[in-house]
C-alpha cells in the first residue's frame, strides 16, 4: 500500500498460494504488515517464512474460525487498513452437472466465506477508513461453458463488494473488485493439466492454447494481478470505489461474433446428434 503515516495492516485470505501469496509478497516488500489466512498450514508457513507475513490457519467457511482469526489479526497489528478477499475454490461443471455438495462447497467458500470475513473485519476497516479488494474472475462477468456454479459465486462476490462500497463509502471505506483472466497459479496449473492431458499438451502448452484468442495471447502472472490489488488498496486510488476491473489481457473485450473471421479460428461442427 502507498504512503501512510505508519505501516498499513492488511489481511489477505487465501494467502498461501497463487494471487493471495503474490499480494502478500508485494505488500511486504512495500513495508506493510500482512496477515495471510488459509486452510493449509504448510502453504501458509512457506509464504510466511519467505515474506515475514503473519500466518493464521482459518477456514473462511466457518464463521467461528473467521471471528477468531480476524480478532487475532486486529489485536496483533492494532488496526486493519486493508482486506483482500481472495480465498476461493473451483469446481467445474454446468448447473445441470453440479451436485448439491459441489454447489455448497462453492458457495460456502467463494461467497459465504467472503461475507464472514468482511462482516468481522468491517468495524476495524471503518475505524481506519480502509479498503477492501475482492479477487473475483472474468467468470463473474461473462458466462462460460461448464462453469455455472463458479461463475455464480464470483458474480455474487462482485455484488457483495459493491454493496460494501455503496453502504459505507460515506464512512471512508473503499471496496473494489479485480477480475483476473487466466493467471499462472497452482489452481490454474491443475486445470491446465486436466485440459492438456487428453490433448497431449503439457501445462505450458495448455496455457498457450487456452489464451490463444486472448488479445495479449498469454496468461497473467500472479504478480501482475497483485500489482492491481495493491494499487486499489493504496491512497493512489482514493476516489476509486465500487469498481470492477478486468485483469485479463483484453479477453472480455473480444466480440465473440467476429471470432470466425479470425484466420486462426477453425469452427468445429457440433458433435451432438
Amino acid at each position: 500500500m502507498a504512503k501512510h503515516e505508519q505501516q498499513a495492516a492488511v489481511l489477505v485470505t487465501g494467502g498461501g498460494t497463487g494471487i493471495g501469496a503474490a499480494v502478500a509478497r508485494w505488500l511486504r516488500e512495500a513495508g506493510d504488515e500482512v496477515a495471510i489466512l488459509g486452510r493449509r498450514p504448510e502453504a501458509l508457513a512457506a509464504v510466511a517464512a519467505s515474506t515475514g507475513a503473519l500466518d493464521v490457519v482459518c477456514d473462511v467457511s466457518d464463521a467461528g474460525q473467521v471471528a477468531g482469526a480476524v480478532a487475532l489479526v486486529v489485536e496483533r497489528f492494532g488496526r486493519l487498513d486493508g482486506l483482500v478477499l481472495n480465498a476461493g475454490v473451483m469446481v467445474p461443471g454446468g448447473i445441470s452437472e453440479l451436485s448439491l455438495a459441489d454447489w455448497d462447497a462453492l458457495v460456502s467458500v467463494n461467497l459465504t466465506g467472503a461475507f464472514h470475513v468482511a462482516r468481522c473485519a468491517l468495524p476495524a476497516l471503518l475505524a481506519s477508513r480502509g479498503a477492501v479488494v475482492s479477487v473475483a474472475s472474468v467468470a463473474a462477468l461473462r458466462a462460460s461453458a461448464e462453469m455455472g456454479g463458479y461463475a455464480v459465486t464470483k458474480a455474487g462476490l462482485v455484488m457483495l463488494t459493491q454493496s460494501l462500497a455503496v453502504d459505507h463509502a460515506h464512512q471512508g471505506l473503499r471496496a473494489n473488485v479485480v477480475c483476473p483472466g487466466w493467471t499462472v497459479t497452482e489452481m490454474a496449473d491443475s486445470e491446465m493439466a486436466a485440459f492438456g492431458a487428453p490433448r497431449g499438451l503439457g501445462v505450458r502448452q495448455a496455457y498457450e492454447q487456452v489464451t490463444s484468442l486472448v488479445p495479449a495471447r498469454r496468461p497473467a502472472s500472479a504478480s501482475e494481478v497483485a500489482a492491481v490489488v495493491a494499487w486499489l488498496l493504496s491512497d493512489a486510488s482514493s476516489y476509486v470505489n465500487g469498481a470492477v476491473i478486468p485483469v485479463d489481457g483484453a479477453g472480455i473485450a473480444v466480440d465473440v461474433g467476429t471470432l470466425p473471421f479470425d484466420p486462426r479460428v477453425q469452427v468445429r461442427p457440433d458433435p451432438s446428434p
